[in-house]
């Protein structure tokens, strides 16, 4: 059973990749053990000082993570790589602090290295939401409100940012565009700006599917705004091989 772990991802096209080249970015050093206790949270950190960690992770958000995806966008990944659980801490080469690109290169050049990963990118008909508004008339819900703040004058940058819990998301100077990609990683499916609404806004967002509304039923009532279920054609990464590594 897959254990909860927030990716944010993004849509891009991308060419075959899990093959190592001269100019693909690697680690100094890393550790790769398997974790057999399974105790603590699953966690994937590309920011700590120096160095990318994952702790009790499966082997698929591992992947996920190295390639910016949505779960729906793996395809043919064994049942192992969700089942087992792996720790990983990878040094960062020498110089500027890597860029978050350059993090996840190097990821994927590790997964390459020890775990054998090879994988063809393919683009496949899956289910997706439009995001529209809820009504005709097109009016924004009560929380979500014009924004004519100037982040980059701003006096507090940070205002100008997106917040989201596991019931909660709260976004200040954000475009609909931004709220899509956000709301990509809470509904499993990618979701796509439809609303026509341009400019920033300031947005909250409240729901708790077992006691209280959904988050699809938030959305309405909230922000005025709709996920529409529908069918797109969206980059898959499909693995053509892996296997579990020698750990050390």
């Amino acid at each position: 059973m897959l254990r909860p772990l927030l990716i944010v991802a993004s849509f891009g096209v991308l060419t075959v990749l899990a093959q190592q080249t001269q100019n693909t970015p690697s680690f100094e050093v890393a550790s790769v053990k398997a974790n057999l206790s399974f105790a603590g949270p699953s966690a994937i950190s590309g920011t700590a000082p120096g160095r990318f960690t994952a702790s009790n992770t499966p082997l698929r958000f591992v992947i996920l993570y190295a390639y910016h995806l949505l779960d729906n966008q793996l395809k043919g990944a064994p049942d192992w790589t969700s089942s087992d659980s792996f720790d990983i801490v990878a040094t960062y080469p020498p110089g500027h602090p890597p860029t978050d690109e350059e993090v996840r290169a190097m990821v994927r050049q590790l997964l390459s290295e020890r775990f054998g990963l090879r994988v063809h990118h393919e683009q496949q008909e899956q289910p997706m939401y439009s995001l529209i508004l809820a009504t005709k008339a097109g009016r924004p819900g009560k929380q979500l409100h014009r924004s004519d703040v100037d982040c980059e004058q701003a006096a507090k940058p940070p205002t100008c940012r997106m917040v989201a819990t596991r019931h909660s998301l709260t976004g200040g100077t954000r475009t609909m565009a931004q709220l899509a990609v956000t709301l990509q990683s809470m509904v499993a499916r990618p979701v796509i700006d439809r609303t026509g609404l341009t400019g920033a806004f300031d947005m909250d967002l409240q729901w708790d599917d077992k006691e209280g509304p959904s988050i699809f039923t938030a959305l309405q009532e909230q922000l005025g705004l709709k996920l529409e279920s529908r069918q797109g054609l969206f980059e898959a990464v499909v693995i053509d091989h892996v296997e579990k590594p020698t750990t050390n």
